[in-house]
């Protein structure tokens, strides 16, 4: 099993000057490698169809983009889970001082409240951040998590990564569907509805 995690939103306060409403973490699971390698494959067929070189980011790409990539991809073999948190519904003093606290808290909770659907999985995360905090998130989740869920934890370029990337444009599928502004929109989220397996809407 493979899964690929990416995050949409902000762990900023400032709703209405600057930060996103909500705060998104998907995690997308492939049960063989077959089918990982598929979606990998789609992709950048996808990408040199739009005649992309690099790295396709939702929050960055035009339209057009964004309809072809999920077009693509709708029918391949993969789930998603989402966590989806309204910041405006959290108390936490902590969780918002903290910007670590807050990114590892809610990736930690989605593994957790995952269905009972990661056994034994390579997890691989966007490899942003510096090695020393990857390398305490790292132990922070095989801490908080029960056995058997991990195999492995890589942490992987995310612009030379295609199914990383899916993993972000499913979070910001969610994203824009949720998010509370002018901007909100529910057409790319329609366009995973088969890959979907459940969104939690933390409040």
């Amino acid at each position: 099993m493979l899964v690929v995690m990416d995050e949409s939103g902000d762990p900023g306060f400032k709703v209405g000057k600057g930060s996103s409403s909500h705060f998104i973490v998907a995690m997308v699971r492939f049960d063989s490698n077959d089918a990982a390698e598929s979606a990998s494959r789609v992709i950048g067929e996808s990408k040199q169809r739009l005649r992309i070189n690099g790295e396709v980011k939702f929050s960055k790409s035009p339209d057009h983009v964004r309809h072809d990539i999920l077009s693509a991809v709708r029918d391949q073999d993969f789930s998603v889970r989402v966590l989806a948190v309204e910041k405006a519904r959290l108390y936490s003093e902590r969780l918002k001082q903290d910007t670590d606290c807050f990114y590892n808290f809610f990736l930690r909770l989605l593994m957790s409240h995952d269905g009972d659907t990661l056994r034994n999985a390579r997890i691989k995360l966007d490899g942003s951040g510096d090695r020393k905090y990857r390398r305490e998130l790292e132990a922070y989740l095989r801490r908080q998590l029960s056995g058997g869920k991990i195999a492995s934890l890589k942490f992987v370029d995310s612009k030379s990564d295609n199914l990383i990337q899916l993993a972000d444009m499913c979070a910001g599928a969610v994203l824009r569907a949720r998010r509370t502004d002018a901007y909100q929109d529910g057409q790319w989220l329609k366009l995973l509805d088969r890959r979907i397996e459940n969104i939690w809407d933390f409040s």
